[in-house]
Protein backbone atom coordinates (compact mmCIF):
# COMPACT_ATOMS: atom_id res chain seq x y z
CA UNK A 1 0.00 0.00 0.00
CA UNK A 2 1.09 3.23 -0.74
CA UNK A 3 2.22 6.06 1.66
CA UNK A 4 0.81 9.36 1.12
CA UNK A 5 0.71 12.46 3.14
CA UNK A 6 -2.18 13.85 5.12
CA UNK A 7 -1.98 16.77 2.06
CA UNK A 8 -1.97 13.92 -0.48
CA UNK A 9 -5.27 11.80 1.15
CA UNK A 10 -7.24 15.04 1.58
CA UNK A 11 -5.97 16.23 -2.44
CA UNK A 12 -6.59 12.65 -3.63
CA UNK A 13 -10.12 12.47 -1.38
CA UNK A 14 -11.64 15.60 -3.13
CA UNK A 15 -10.10 13.95 -6.65
CA UNK A 16 -11.75 10.69 -6.73
CA UNK A 17 -15.37 12.62 -5.22
CA UNK A 18 -15.68 15.58 -7.79
CA UNK A 19 -14.83 12.66 -10.63
CA UNK A 20 -17.12 10.21 -9.07
CA UNK A 21 -20.28 12.85 -8.83
CA UNK A 22 -20.13 15.88 -11.48
CA UNK A 23 -22.19 17.71 -8.44
CA UNK A 24 -19.15 18.32 -5.98
CA UNK A 25 -17.47 21.60 -6.81
CA UNK A 26 -15.01 23.34 -5.04
CA UNK A 27 -14.64 27.33 -3.27
CA UNK A 28 -12.72 29.13 -1.75
CA UNK A 29 -10.16 31.39 -1.75
CA UNK A 30 -6.90 30.79 -3.99
CA UNK A 31 -8.11 26.84 -4.15
CA UNK A 32 -7.62 27.66 -7.86
CA UNK A 33 -4.82 29.62 -7.29
CA UNK A 34 -4.90 32.31 -9.60
CA UNK A 35 -6.93 30.78 -12.23
CA UNK A 36 -8.69 33.34 -14.45
CA UNK A 37 -6.94 36.01 -12.70
CA UNK A 38 -4.55 36.93 -15.21
CA UNK A 39 -1.62 35.34 -13.06
CA UNK A 40 -0.19 31.93 -12.61
CA UNK A 41 -2.79 29.41 -13.01
CA UNK A 42 -2.75 26.53 -10.36
CA UNK A 43 0.10 28.55 -8.92
CA UNK A 44 -0.82 28.27 -4.99
CA UNK A 45 -4.19 25.51 -3.98
CA UNK A 46 -4.72 27.06 -1.21
CA UNK A 47 -2.10 29.05 1.36
CA UNK A 48 -0.77 25.42 2.12
CA UNK A 49 -0.98 23.76 -1.22
CA UNK A 50 -4.08 21.08 -0.56
CA UNK A 51 -5.77 21.53 -3.70
CA UNK A 52 -2.89 22.13 -5.85
CA UNK A 53 -3.88 20.33 -9.51
CA UNK A 54 -7.07 20.02 -9.58
CA UNK A 55 -8.09 23.15 -11.50
CA UNK A 56 -6.67 21.57 -14.04
CA UNK A 57 -8.92 18.71 -14.64
CA UNK A 58 -12.33 20.45 -13.41
CA UNK A 59 -11.28 23.52 -14.71
CA UNK A 60 -12.91 27.07 -12.98
CA UNK A 61 -16.63 25.71 -13.20
CA UNK A 62 -16.37 23.18 -10.96
CA UNK A 63 -12.71 24.61 -8.93
CA UNK A 64 -14.10 28.52 -7.98
CA UNK A 65 -11.17 31.11 -6.46
CA UNK A 66 -13.88 33.28 -4.43
CA UNK A 67 -13.60 36.95 -3.46
CA UNK A 68 -12.21 37.30 -0.19
CA UNK A 69 -15.77 37.35 1.60
CA UNK A 70 -16.24 34.29 3.91
CA UNK A 71 -19.73 35.16 4.41
CA UNK A 72 -20.38 35.61 0.68
CA UNK A 73 -18.81 32.20 -0.51
CA UNK A 74 -20.26 30.32 2.60
CA UNK A 75 -23.48 31.72 2.42
CA UNK A 76 -23.11 30.67 -1.61
CA UNK A 77 -22.62 27.22 -1.13
CA UNK A 78 -25.48 26.58 1.66
CA UNK A 79 -27.39 28.12 -1.53
CA UNK A 80 -25.61 25.63 -4.36
CA UNK A 81 -25.93 22.66 -1.30
CA UNK A 82 -30.20 23.67 -1.08
CA UNK A 83 -30.21 23.88 -4.87
CA UNK A 84 -28.10 20.08 -5.15
CA UNK A 85 -25.06 20.39 -5.88
CA UNK A 86 -22.58 18.92 -3.02
CA UNK A 87 -20.17 21.91 -2.44
CA UNK A 88 -16.76 21.90 -0.79
CA UNK A 89 -15.71 25.15 1.15
CA UNK A 90 -12.90 25.97 1.94
CA UNK A 91 -12.99 28.37 4.84
CA UNK A 92 -8.66 28.30 5.35
CA UNK A 93 -8.04 28.68 9.34
CA UNK A 94 -11.09 28.48 11.41
CA UNK A 95 -10.82 31.34 13.33
CA UNK A 96 -12.27 33.13 10.33
CA UNK A 97 -15.45 31.40 11.33
CA UNK A 98 -16.54 34.40 13.19
CA UNK A 99 -17.02 36.13 9.99
CA UNK A 100 -19.57 33.32 8.69
CA UNK A 101 -20.79 32.52 11.61
CA UNK A 102 -24.37 33.32 11.12
CA UNK A 103 -24.24 31.45 7.53
CA UNK A 104 -23.04 28.60 9.42
CA UNK A 105 -24.36 28.20 12.78
CA UNK A 106 -28.04 29.57 11.66
CA UNK A 107 -28.71 28.55 8.16
CA UNK A 108 -26.69 25.48 7.18
CA UNK A 109 -27.16 23.47 10.59
CA UNK A 110 -30.55 24.46 11.21
CA UNK A 111 -31.71 24.02 7.84
CA UNK A 112 -32.98 20.81 7.71
CA UNK A 113 -34.58 20.59 10.87
CA UNK A 114 -36.52 23.89 10.48
CA UNK A 115 -38.01 22.92 7.09
CA UNK A 116 -39.23 19.18 8.57
CA UNK A 117 -36.64 17.51 6.96
CA UNK A 118 -38.04 18.60 3.31
CA UNK A 119 -34.85 19.56 2.54
CA UNK A 120 -30.96 19.08 3.29
CA UNK A 121 -27.43 21.17 3.18
CA UNK A 122 -24.46 18.54 1.91
CA UNK A 123 -22.04 20.63 2.50
CA UNK A 124 -18.29 20.35 3.78
CA UNK A 125 -16.57 23.06 4.56
CA UNK A 126 -12.80 22.10 5.10
CA UNK A 127 -11.03 24.30 7.45
CA UNK A 128 -7.30 24.69 9.56
CA UNK A 129 -6.82 24.29 12.85
CA UNK A 130 -3.87 24.75 15.47
CA UNK A 131 -0.80 26.42 16.46
CA UNK A 132 2.71 25.73 15.53
CA UNK A 133 3.66 28.06 12.45
CA UNK A 134 3.93 31.05 14.56
CA UNK A 135 0.86 32.96 12.72
CA UNK A 136 -0.85 33.89 15.86
CA UNK A 137 -3.95 34.48 17.71
CA UNK A 138 -5.79 34.70 14.33
CA UNK A 139 -4.56 32.06 12.24
CA UNK A 140 -4.05 29.19 15.47
CA UNK A 141 -6.95 28.29 17.08
CA UNK A 142 -8.90 25.23 17.38
CA UNK A 143 -12.48 25.32 17.29
CA UNK A 144 -14.02 22.05 16.87
CA UNK A 145 -15.93 22.90 20.43
CA UNK A 146 -18.10 25.58 19.40
CA UNK A 147 -19.31 23.56 16.14
CA UNK A 148 -19.70 20.89 17.97
CA UNK A 149 -22.34 23.04 20.26
CA UNK A 150 -24.71 23.49 17.40
CA UNK A 151 -26.73 20.60 16.76
CA UNK A 152 -27.38 19.88 13.42
CA UNK A 153 -23.21 20.01 12.07
CA UNK A 154 -21.27 17.27 12.23
CA UNK A 155 -17.58 17.95 12.96
CA UNK A 156 -14.46 15.72 12.05
CA UNK A 157 -10.96 16.32 13.48
CA UNK A 158 -8.67 13.36 11.35
CA UNK A 159 -5.28 13.33 12.99
CA UNK A 160 -3.42 11.00 10.19
CA UNK A 161 -3.77 10.84 6.16
CA UNK A 162 -6.14 7.65 5.85
CA UNK A 163 -8.72 9.08 8.56
CA UNK A 164 -8.71 12.17 6.77
CA UNK A 165 -8.98 9.99 3.08
CA UNK A 166 -11.90 8.12 4.67
CA UNK A 167 -13.73 10.87 6.53
CA UNK A 168 -13.75 13.38 4.09
CA UNK A 169 -15.11 10.67 1.54
CA UNK A 170 -17.78 10.34 3.63
CA UNK A 171 -18.31 13.56 4.68
CA UNK A 172 -18.21 14.72 1.27
CA UNK A 173 -21.44 11.94 0.26
CA UNK A 174 -23.26 13.10 3.98
CA UNK A 175 -26.25 14.96 3.71
CA UNK A 176 -25.85 16.79 6.62
CA UNK A 177 -23.26 20.07 6.90
CA UNK A 178 -20.08 18.91 8.10
CA UNK A 179 -17.23 21.14 9.68
CA UNK A 180 -14.04 18.86 8.26
CA UNK A 181 -10.65 20.00 10.65
CA UNK A 182 -7.07 19.35 9.25
CA UNK A 183 -4.29 20.43 11.35
CA UNK A 184 -2.15 22.75 9.43
CA UNK A 185 1.08 20.09 11.21
CA UNK A 186 0.22 17.45 9.93
CA UNK A 187 0.41 17.99 6.23
CA UNK A 188 3.70 16.33 5.92
CA UNK A 189 2.67 13.49 8.22
CA UNK A 190 2.33 10.18 6.00
CA UNK A 191 1.30 6.75 6.21
CA UNK A 192 -0.17 4.01 4.32
CA UNK A 193 -3.38 5.05 2.17
CA UNK A 194 -5.21 2.72 -0.04
CA UNK A 195 -5.58 4.44 -3.78
CA UNK A 196 -9.42 3.62 -4.07
CA UNK A 197 -12.13 5.35 -2.42
CA UNK A 198 -13.25 4.17 1.33
CA UNK A 199 -15.59 5.38 4.06
CA UNK A 200 -14.92 5.92 7.61
CA UNK A 201 -18.27 5.81 9.11
CA UNK A 202 -18.48 9.06 11.90
CA UNK A 203 -18.74 8.13 15.80
CA UNK A 204 -16.22 5.31 15.30
CA UNK A 205 -13.64 5.98 18.02
CA UNK A 206 -10.47 4.37 16.71
CA UNK A 207 -8.42 2.34 19.51
CA UNK A 208 -5.01 3.52 18.77
CA UNK A 209 -2.89 1.81 21.50
CA UNK A 210 -4.30 -0.92 24.04
CA UNK A 211 -3.30 -0.35 27.50
CA UNK A 212 -5.03 -1.48 30.61
CA UNK A 213 -3.50 1.34 33.28
CA UNK A 214 -5.06 4.90 31.91
CA UNK A 215 -6.88 5.84 29.24
CA UNK A 216 -5.67 8.45 27.23
CA UNK A 217 -8.00 10.32 25.13
CA UNK A 218 -6.61 12.63 22.46
CA UNK A 219 -7.79 14.50 19.17
CA UNK A 220 -6.37 15.45 15.90
CA UNK A 221 -2.59 16.37 16.30
CA UNK A 222 -2.77 15.04 20.18
CA UNK A 223 -3.09 11.77 19.33
CA UNK A 224 0.81 12.04 18.07
CA UNK A 225 1.56 13.80 21.57
CA UNK A 226 -0.66 10.82 23.38
CA UNK A 227 1.51 8.07 21.43
CA UNK A 228 4.88 9.67 22.33
CA UNK A 229 3.80 9.76 26.03
CA UNK A 230 2.72 6.62 25.97
CA UNK A 231 5.24 4.98 24.88
CA UNK A 232 7.97 6.54 27.35
CA UNK A 233 5.49 5.23 29.65
CA UNK A 234 5.53 1.88 28.48
CA UNK A 235 9.28 2.06 29.22
CA UNK A 236 8.56 2.05 33.06
CA UNK A 237 6.27 -0.32 32.86
CA UNK A 238 2.74 1.74 32.69
CA UNK A 239 0.60 0.59 29.65
CA UNK A 240 -2.17 3.64 28.19
CA UNK A 241 -4.92 2.73 26.29
CA UNK A 242 -5.13 6.01 23.31
CA UNK A 243 -8.48 6.56 22.31
CA UNK A 244 -8.92 8.99 19.09
CA UNK A 245 -12.91 9.81 18.63
CA UNK A 246 -11.99 10.97 15.44
CA UNK A 247 -14.93 13.06 15.41
CA UNK A 248 -16.32 15.42 18.00
CA UNK A 249 -20.18 14.94 17.04
CA UNK A 250 -21.44 12.61 16.56
CA UNK A 251 -18.69 11.98 19.76
CA UNK A 252 -18.24 7.46 20.68
CA UNK A 253 -18.61 8.29 24.13
CA UNK A 254 -19.01 4.24 24.56
CA UNK A 255 -16.04 3.67 23.23
CA UNK A 256 -14.09 5.88 25.66
CA UNK A 257 -16.38 4.59 28.66
CA UNK A 258 -15.66 1.04 27.51
CA UNK A 259 -12.27 1.83 28.10
CA UNK A 260 -12.50 4.06 31.40
CA UNK A 261 -14.13 0.73 32.83
CA UNK A 262 -11.20 -1.67 31.48
CA UNK A 263 -8.61 0.97 33.35
CA UNK A 264 -10.36 2.95 35.90
CA UNK A 265 -8.46 6.04 35.10
CA UNK A 266 -9.06 8.90 32.50
CA UNK A 267 -6.29 11.56 30.85
CA UNK A 268 -7.72 13.92 28.04
CA UNK A 269 -5.31 15.25 25.81
CA UNK A 270 -6.75 18.24 24.15
CA UNK A 271 -5.92 21.37 22.33
CA UNK A 272 -8.64 23.35 22.34
CA UNK A 273 -8.72 25.52 25.47
CA UNK A 274 -9.74 24.90 28.92
CA UNK A 275 -13.03 26.39 29.54
CA UNK A 276 -15.89 24.22 27.76
CA UNK A 277 -13.57 22.74 25.18
CA UNK A 278 -13.47 18.79 24.42
CA UNK A 279 -11.53 18.14 27.20
CA UNK A 280 -14.14 19.52 29.82
CA UNK A 281 -17.02 18.07 27.64
CA UNK A 282 -15.57 14.83 27.51
CA UNK A 283 -14.42 14.41 31.16
CA UNK A 284 -18.17 15.62 32.07
CA UNK A 285 -19.82 12.51 30.37
CA UNK A 286 -17.62 10.54 31.58
CA UNK A 287 -17.94 11.78 35.36
CA UNK A 288 -21.39 11.52 34.70
CA UNK A 289 -21.87 8.48 33.33
CA UNK A 290 -19.11 6.30 34.26
CA UNK A 291 -18.12 7.60 38.04
CA UNK A 292 -18.46 4.72 39.49
CA UNK A 293 -15.70 3.38 37.04
CA UNK A 294 -13.18 5.84 38.33
CA UNK A 295 -10.51 5.14 40.48
CA UNK A 296 -9.28 8.71 40.69
CA UNK A 297 -9.57 12.13 39.18
CA UNK A 298 -9.79 12.98 35.84
CA UNK A 299 -6.84 14.91 34.59
CA UNK A 300 -7.04 17.38 31.17
CA UNK A 301 -4.19 18.01 29.38
CA UNK A 302 -4.66 21.39 27.64
CA UNK A 303 -3.26 25.04 26.54
CA UNK A 304 -3.63 27.98 29.17
CA UNK A 305 -6.61 29.92 29.09
CA UNK A 306 -4.88 32.80 27.31
CA UNK A 307 -4.10 33.56 23.37
CA UNK A 308 -2.05 31.56 21.29
CA UNK A 309 1.63 33.76 21.09
CA UNK A 310 2.88 34.52 18.30
CA UNK A 311 7.13 34.28 19.78
CA UNK A 312 8.16 30.74 18.68
CA UNK A 313 8.93 30.15 22.31
CA UNK A 314 6.08 31.52 23.66
CA UNK A 315 3.76 29.42 21.03
CA UNK A 316 5.69 26.00 21.97
CA UNK A 317 4.80 26.82 25.91
CA UNK A 318 1.11 27.19 24.99
CA UNK A 319 0.59 23.99 22.85
CA UNK A 320 0.27 20.82 25.25
CA UNK A 321 3.29 18.76 24.90
CA UNK A 322 4.34 14.57 25.79
CA UNK A 323 6.33 15.94 29.03
CA UNK A 324 2.38 17.50 29.86
CA UNK A 325 0.51 14.11 28.98
CA UNK A 326 3.55 11.74 31.36
CA UNK A 327 2.91 13.78 33.91
CA UNK A 328 -0.88 13.28 34.21
CA UNK A 329 -1.00 10.08 33.72
CA UNK A 330 2.05 10.09 36.84
CA UNK A 331 -0.81 11.90 38.44
CA UNK A 332 -4.02 9.97 38.13
CA UNK A 333 -1.75 6.42 38.95
CA UNK A 334 -0.28 7.87 41.91
CA UNK A 335 -4.13 9.23 43.36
Amino acid sequence: MPKKSYRQAINEAILLEMRRDSNVILMGEDVAGGAGTGGQGDAWGGPLGVTKGLVGEFGEQRVLDTPISEAGYIGAAIGAAAAGMRPIADLMFNDFVGVCFDQVINQAAKYHYMYGGQDQIPLTIRTMIGAGLGIASQHSQVLYPIFSYFAGLKVLVPSGPYDAKGLLISAIRDNDPVIFCEHKLLYEMTEEVPDESYLIPFGEANIVREGGDVTLVALSRMVHIASEAAARLARDGIECEIIDPRTTTPLDTDTILESVEATGRLVIVDESGPRCGMASEIAAVVAEEGFSFLKAPIVKVTPPYVPIPAAPNLEQLYIPDADQAVAAVRKVLEA
